[in-house]
């Protein structure tokens, strides 16, 4: 471990071991410092929100750029907690409303796709998923930028036994894991490159490429996809509802389950906005391109 690694790994541990508490008025120090001092991709949020929502009012539209910052210096705290969360902190702080879902088509050997969104504290359902069983998760991620802080924060990720996959390792991973049950987790709301994806639908009233990664797996495994709802009932609390978006996804025609899991998403973020990841520049590319 170099030393920047070292000085990093001891930083996010002596912030994960303050109590709740005292993490949510540093919270408000950096929702103040978000909003109010640098002004964090204000213009990339405004204009997410002004095409995801043009019937909405310009109050309307602060009042949710407003939680959201709010929202977002939270789930930066609460992912650093992740280091010394407990087991029984995990399982008080997000609550799975309907496990069995998931228990009944894994205790029974059928492998399962699991998919959800940046919505509410996706990172905590990672520690959740990983405790409700002992089957294998393979949790796919995209890579971020420095080597140096992704592996610290995998390491705070697997810390109950998730499997961590970088895409473009996910089809021989899952081959891998063919024979034994398990689940693999997509965030279904990832942003492909130009080359990545040119399939388009519509998402938050506008064009929006998509990956068609879940639905190709999903057919070729026939592993049920089902949906994972994470919501947010207070502060530093969540709960998590399971909905089977497909049972057999071999017999869906072609395209039909990404616009049923993209639809799904969609539909969560209209109803409670300020808990989706609005500073995400998700239309870098549109249809014309």
């Amino acid at each position: 471990m170099n030393i920047k690694s070292k000085v990093l790994s001891t930083t996010i541990h002596l912030i994960s071991i303050l109590p709740f508490g005292v993490l949510y008025v540093l919270s408000d120090i950096i929702s103040f410092f978000l909003r109010r001092v640098i002004r964090y991709r204000k213009a990339v949020i405004m204009e997410n929100l002004q095409s995801a929502f043009p019937d909405k009012s310009i109050e309307e539209r602060e009042e949710i750029k407003n939680k959201f910052y709010q929202f977002l210096a939270d789930l930066v705290i609460e992912n650093l907690k992740m280091k010394t969360m407990t087991v029984a902190q995990s399982k008080k702080r997000l609550r799975l409303l309907n496990p069995e879902i998931i228990l009944n088509y894994l205790n029974n050997h059928q492998s399962i796709i699991i998919v959800t969104g940046h919505y509410a504290n996706w990172e905590w359902g990672i520690h959740s998923l990983s405790l409700m069983t002992n089957h294998p998760s393979l949790i796919i991620y995209k890579p971020i930028n420095d080597p140096i802080f992704e592996d610290l924060y995998n390491k705070m990720r697997s810390r109950f036994g998730a499997i961590m996959v970088p895409m473009k390792q996910t089809l021989r991973k899952i081959i891998e894991y063919k024979d034994q049950t398990h689940s693999s987790v997509f965030l279904g709301d990832q942003t492909p490159t130009k080359k990545e994806s040119k399939y388009f639908i519509p998402f938050l009233n506008q064009q929006t490429s998509v990956f068609k990664g879940i639905e190709k797996i999903a057919k070729k495994t026939n592993n049920p996809v089902i949906y994972c709802h994470i919501d947010r009932i207070k502060r530093g609390y969540y709960t998590a509802k399971f909905t089977i978006l497909a049972e057999e996804p071999a017999k869906f025609l072609e395209d039909e389950i990404t616009n049923i899991h993209t639809k799904f998403l969609d539909d969560i973020i209209c109803k409670r906005p300020e808990l989706w990841l609005w500073s995400h520049k998700r239309w870098k590319h549109k249809p014309n391109d």
